[in-house]
């Protein structure tokens, strides 16, 4: 018990010290989204997930993978932070400080975090239209965090909180089958 609440005030110190880094950027909505995004990148990539927590490997030689993997896709700020998170050897937690750095961002805003899983990329006018949606149904302000999942075949899977929305066409297809 004593050991997981140590991991959770790490996660909580790292979360808070990337947002205070974060803050102090001019663009805070959109280093959040990019490191949300890696974030699920990471947790999707076991060989990334390796190298980036391989003890074996310098941390500098570390740090440049992420340097590399992000060079023309995040801000100099987002790949700093990353980098500076591999580079102490926390990778391993990375995803969690993520999660929890969103939270804390959302929590500024006063706003709740929505992950949605869709089949595709949303644009903006789509993300615009989904977080009013949600607004409405939630009664307060919602920030969209969009995960690209083929898996989904197509609509949207959305979670807030513990509360999931499913209306993907996976589920309705899974749905006719019980039917039928």
């Amino acid at each position: 018990m004593a050991e997981q609440s140590r991991t959770e005030q790490r996660i909580t110190g790292y979360a808070e010290a990337l947002l205070s880094v974060a803050t102090n950027e001019q663009n805070l909505g959109e280093v959040a989204d990019e490191l949300f995004r890696f974030a699920r990148v990471l947790e999707g990539s076991d060989e990334l997930r390796d190298a980036l927590t391989d003890p074996h490997l310098p941390a500098a030689r570390r740090q440049q993978i992420v340097e590399d993997l992000l060079a023309g896709k995040a801000t100099d700020i987002t790949t700093a932070l990353v980098s500076m998170v591999v580079g102490v050897g926390r990778a391993r937690d990375l995803p969690a400080v993520i999660d929890r750095f969103v939270q804390l961002t959302a929590r500024q805003g006063q706003r709740s975090v929505a992950e949605v899983r869709a089949a595709i990329e949303l644009t903006e006018d789509q993300r615009a239209r989904l977080a009013e949606a949600l607004s409405s149904a939630t009664g307060g302000a919602v920030e969209v965090k969009v995960i690209v999942d083929p898996s989904v075949l197509g609509g949207v899977v959305t979670q807030i909180g513990d509360t999931v929305i499913d209306g993907s066409v996976r589920h309705r297809l899974n749905q006719l089958r019980e039917t039928i």
